[in-house]
């Protein structure tokens, strides 16, 4: 894993420094901000919800789980990410305290909203293929996470797990609570779900997902070969995402 991290630490850090966190200033920027991030706070529970179905058993008969430990991790996240607290105390998803917070500041709901009600009237388990309304940099992100999925490689949708999301948020997130904090009095949600996920996901997810890619590779070289390009993809794809919103931002951008 040391290795992993190290191949990786370029991308991660062409991230963690992205002028996108210093240019979202006005409130009009927040809000086109969260209309194409929200995209990918939805997918993330795909991703979670993949790994529990591959790492626990989710059928009857129930029999025991291959790694005990691994299910262990996948279940806590699962339980944190799906069924946290908001900030009023109500018990929610992380998927909705985002919602929350985008109904809070204005912004539009209604794409990722037309998106959720498609996938429920289809019961597909890919993305709509009605996603023309969608930035290509929003489409980009969606297919890749979804052909990760369809891969059936654990261990590589573990690896864009850890290392492409959740192992990055806390780094991401804190750079953009600097920026906003002036704003908070009209953030309230949005505060309290970025720092929510600075707290859960620095101090206890992100160590559980790093222990998990630990055990599904094994020191296995093929696996750690198809892993670490899985998460160089989804680093890639995430610089790609923030380049675009950047582009597209209402204020000015000046470079």
């Amino acid at each position: 894993m040391q290795a992993m991290e190290m191949e990786l630490t370029p991308l991660k850090e062409q991230l963690i420094q992205h002028p996108l966190y210093r240019k979202i200033k006005t409130i009009a920027d927040v809000r086109f901000f969260m209309e194409q991030h929200v995209f990918a706070v939805w997918d993330f529970m795909s991703l979670v919800k993949k790994l529990q179905l591959d790492l626990t058993c989710t059928q009857l008969p129930w029999t025991p789980p291959k790694h005990p430990s691994t299910a262990r991790l996948i279940n806590e996240i699962v339980c944190g990410e799906e069924t946290d607290v908001n900030k009023d105390g109500v018990i929610m998803s992380h998927f909705e305290m985002y919602l929350q917070a985008m109904e809070e500041v204005g912004a539009d709901c209604s794409s990722i909203k037309r998106f959720l009600s498609t996938i429920a009237s289809t019961n597909d388990r890919q993305i709509p293929s009605d996603t023309d309304v969608l930035p290509d940099y929003v489409k980009a992100f969606l297919a890749f996470t979804f052909g990760t999925i369809s891969s059936n490689k654990t261990h590589v949708i573990a690896a864009v797990f850890t290392f492409g999301r959740e192992d990055l948020i806390p780094d991401m997130f804190i750079e953009m609570v600097k920026n906003l904090a002036p704003n908070e009095g009209q953030l309230d949600h949005l505060i309290y779900y970025l720092e929510r996920h600075i707290e859960v996901d620095g101090d206890e997810h992100g160590p559980m997902a790093l222990q998990m890619m630990n055990e599904l590779c094994q020191n296995d070289p093929v696996k750690i070969r198809e892993a670490t390009q899985g998460a160089k993809q989804a680093l890639a794809l995430r610089i790609k995402l923030w380049d675009g919103i950047l582009a597209d931002l209402p204020s000015p951008v000046l470079i």
